[in-house]
């Protein structure tokens, strides 16, 4: 008998025991595709797969580029390799929502298999109609909500609660019973702020959604609300052929501007140096983070402009520090009376204003809140440069340049 190699005599070898293989998100899907076999609705298909490919969407890393078309590639190359009604249903549900760089492939492998496989009772249901849009808008601009109503064998509405403040978001998406849009005004409490509810075309809502979808696409983070998350896929599936151009940004003409803060100054009585640089930086950060409209203010651009911009990227003296407040109060009063705004909206707005002066201050002085183009300027400050003689900035910034350059390279 061989001699034993390391094994303990009378001992027995045990097993090595191995962690179970993580499953692919293609097979958690295919696993829970037998579902659809069960279901005879193809908007509760659509909405399932929506939610596997929003989860493959939000859950991507920044490096990883077309998480929902690996999905869509591994759950194919699956469904080829192991056919089986639940597996078609799979690719039948991805079909009809998936990217549209994805739908050849997708339907393609769908006539393949149907060859063998049954296909479920949903899949003659052709696409959605939309037969009517409504956008609810409020007073600042500053929020909408978008309804489309569909038709067909299972009527519903698609709901889109959009953002526009810092930026267009969708934070909701959602489908709601038929006619929802109807009880819209009964839904509003007498003391929010008014959102009319208006009739709009079709074609113009869904081209709002789908412009509104790609900025949201862009943003990072990405969003996890669950409601947007399920239901974005669906989304595109219903308004990507509506995306519109992207919009040019035209800012306020320079004579424009001019006459806006010369009408101020009247407004307010006051023609010193102070109120004007200061009025000169509101219409700054309007017109140029204000999408709506560069006098288009309200509480939520307030918050950003006292938390955010300001203590980012401004140069305040003593004198303008001390006048913001008073200023700034006066300034959204101007700008939103110039928009037709009622009195008692434009109390909300200034009130925001004391509500975020105490976090604009300890903001403001932290140097580590500060950008790049504030930290150079209070650099070139503080030498005594004339910022106003572009060679002595130039001069300034080289030799600023050098400094940090010997600091950097100490040992």
């Amino acid at each position: 008998m061989p001699k034993s190699r390391g094994r303990r005599k009378g001992g027995k070898s045990r097993p090595v025991r191995r962690p179970p293989r993580q499953l692919h998100p293609a097979d958690l899907l295919l696993r829970d595709a037998r579902q659809l076999l069960e279901i005879d609705d193809a908007l509760t298909a659509e909405t399932w797969a929506s939610g596997w490919l929003g989860e493959a969407w939000s859950t991507a890393a920044v490096t990883e580029h077309e998480p929902e078309h690996q999905l869509c590639m591994q759950v194919t190359g699956r469904a080829c390799t192991t056919p089986s009604p639940h597996s078609l249903a799979a690719i039948d549900a991805l079909a009809r929502v998936a990217p549209a760089s994805d739908t050849a492939m997708l339907t393609d492998t769908l006539h393949i298999m149907a060859e063998t496989q049954p296909l479920p009772t949903w899949h003659t249901i052709e696409a959605w109609t939309p037969t009517a849009a409504w956008r609810a808008v409020d007073v600042y601009d500053s929020e909408r909500v978008l309804f489309i109503d569909y038709d067909g064998p299972h009527p519903h509405t698609l709901m889109a609660n959009i953002y526009q403040v810092g930026g267009l978001m969708i934070d909701k998406l959602a489908l709601l019973n038929p006619g929802a849009a109807t009880a819209w005004d009964q839904l509003r409490e007498p003391n929010e702020v008014p959102m009319p509810l208006q009739s709009v075309p079709v074609a113009e809502v869904l081209a709002d959604l789908a412009h509104a979808l790609r900025i949201t696409d862009m943003t990072w983070p990405r969003t996890t609300d669950e409601d947007f998350c399920d239901h974005r896929a669906l989304a595109w599936s219903r308004c990507r052929d509506y995306l519109p151009e992207w919009p040019e940004h035209t800012g306020l003409p320079e004579q424009r501007r001019r006459q806006l803060v010369e009408d101020f100054l009247t407004d307010i009585g006051s023609d010193d140096d102070v109120s004007r640089s200061l009025a000169e930086l509101f219409l700054d950060y309007g017109d140029g983070y204000i999408g709506a409209g560069a006098l288009r203010w309200s509480p939520g651009e307030v918050m950003l402009l006292l938390t955010d911009w300001l203590p980012r990227k401004a140069v305040l003296d003593v004198d303008q520090r001390n006048a913001l407040p008073f200023v700034l109060r006066r300034w959204l009063t101007f700008a939103l009376t110039q928009q037709g705004i009622d009195r008692q909206w434009i109390s909300l707005v200034v009130d925001a204003v004391d509500t975020f002066l105490p976090e604009f201050h300890d903001a403001f002085d932290d140097e580590t809140a500060w950008g790049p183009g504030k930290q150079v300027v209070a650099a070139l400050s503080e030498r005594g440069v004339d910022l106003t003689d572009r060679h002595a900035v130039d001069d300034a910034i080289r030799q600023l340049n050098a400094e940090q350059l010997a600091h950097r390279l100490r040992p």
